[in-house]
């Protein structure tokens, strides 16, 4: 079985992009740290705009955490809209649901206007919970707070959600979205930005981030750039970086891909129409992939060893291919394929850092991603552009680390 995301165990590497090692010195506008979909993304969109760009990947594009991605583009942040509500005021969780909403729109337009092949679908995402009272109370009032602030998200009962999925649930919200292989997604922004002018490239790790009164000095182990301003796209804890790593909480999740589910059990599973998320913490999320096999992904838990992963991942795949023969008993007796793990940060209060802060004045900060879904790239991209040249929307500071920091 290999222990590697599908995305990137089924891409052939003969067709695999390369880039090649920073090496020397280079000026540019912005120089962005992290390929992955948020990287290439932001170097997309800055790049459009006629910003010069280079890019640092310390691996190789899109290999690390969106390879390891579940490749699920919502309209909602992973988070309650109800408690943001209460921290920042309606009107201001309202407009951040409206402009996650409107990324995930312009993330897929920008796929089918780049011409990228990721096997773009749309699909409805239902976050339902289990035969809990208090549960299903719970994420009533969350749906009850998101119609009265004008999103038109729909309530399915218990009933409905059985016509749906064949899940014994108390009920459900369903939301719209869409599917990607994340990591064809990136490498087809990457393409785009680099026709675009921008410069990519890999296995140039960051060493050094120093900043003056005028610019920002970045230095890889064979050459420096320098910029206006340094954008920081990754979960890599780097050094000139650590008095951040208290706004965040390291963490790894699982996924496991199951063989192809024969025609008898594919009958007892519902429509498979919409990607599942469950309300357990941590969640467990669910996508049906187009060959007939489930993706299954969660058993999260604070980051580990790199001595520890091997024997880790072999326990969680073991306990997510149980829970989810819970979920549909008619898959059980199904062997994983596939099982990975990624890491990420998580952020203490749900949503994900994009913006400044106070104490880094030439950097742009795009963290915390978790299980956002791919469209807080495209999100990312927009808001840190818009801050790079000066024109803030009145809401951006709500993604920053100034809604932390008061």
């Amino acid at each position: 079985m290999p222990r590697a995301p599908i995305w990137l165990d089924r891409f052939p590497k003969s067709r695999r992009p390369s880039y090649p090692t920073f090496r020397g010195e280079l000026e540019t506008d912005v120089v962005i740290i992290g390929g992955g979909l948020t990287g290439c993304a932001c170097a997309v969109t800055f790049s459009g705009s006629g910003v010069k760009i280079a890019l640092l990947e310390a691996d190789r594009v899109g290999t690390s955490a969106t390879a390891g991605s579940i490749g699920i583009v919502r309209e909602d942040f992973d988070a309650s809209f109800q408690e943001t509500a209460a921290a920042h005021g309606l009107r201001a969780a309202r407009t951040l649901w409206q402009d996650m909403r409107r990324a995930s729109l312009e993330f897929a337009a920008a796929i089918r206007r780049l011409n990228i092949k990721c096997d773009l679908v749309a699909q409805d995402l239902l976050h339902f919970v289990r035969r809990d009272a208090a549960a299903v109370k719970a994420l009533r009032r969350e749906y009850d707070a998101r119609r009265q602030a004008g999103f038109d998200h729909s309530w399915l009962t218990a009933a409905a959600l059985a016509r749906e999925s064949s899940i014994d649930g108390g009920g459900a919200i369903r939301t719209r979205g869409f599917t990607v292989d994340p990591f064809r997604a990136c490498v087809g922004f990457a393409a785009a930005a680099t026709d675009r002018g921008a410069s990519l490239f890999e296995r140039s790790a960051v060493r050094r981030i120093r900043t003056s009164r005028k610019a920002v000095e970045v230095s890889t182990a064979s050459g420096t750039v320098v910029a206006k301003a340094v954008l920081v796209a990754t979960s890599a804890p780097l050094t000139d970086l650590r008095a951040l790593r208290r706004h965040v909480d390291p963490r790894h999740s699982y996924a496991v891909v199951t063989e192809v589910l024969p025609a008898a059990v594919r009958r007892e599973l519902g429509r498979r129409a919409a990607a599942l998320r469950d309300s357990v913490d941590p969640p467990h999320v669910l996508r049906w992939l187009k060959d007939d096999r489930v993706l299954f992904s969660g058993a999260d838990q604070p980051t580990i060893a790199a001595r520890a992963r091997d024997k880790m991942l072999v326990q969680r795949t073991g306990q997510l291919m149980y829970e989810l023969s819970t979920l549909y008993p008619a898959i059980s007796g199904a062997m994983p394929e596939w099982a990975w793990d990624v890491a990420y940060d998580a952020t203490v209060d749900g949503l994900p850092y994009v913006g400044l802060h106070r104490n880094f004045p030439r950097h742009l900060f795009a963290l915390g991603r978790g299980g956002h879904g791919a469209a807080v790239s495209w999100l990312a991209a927009r808001v840190l552009l818009r801050q790079f040249q000066g024109s803030p929307d009145k809401w951006d500071d709500l993604l920053g680390f100034s809604r932390i920091l008061k």
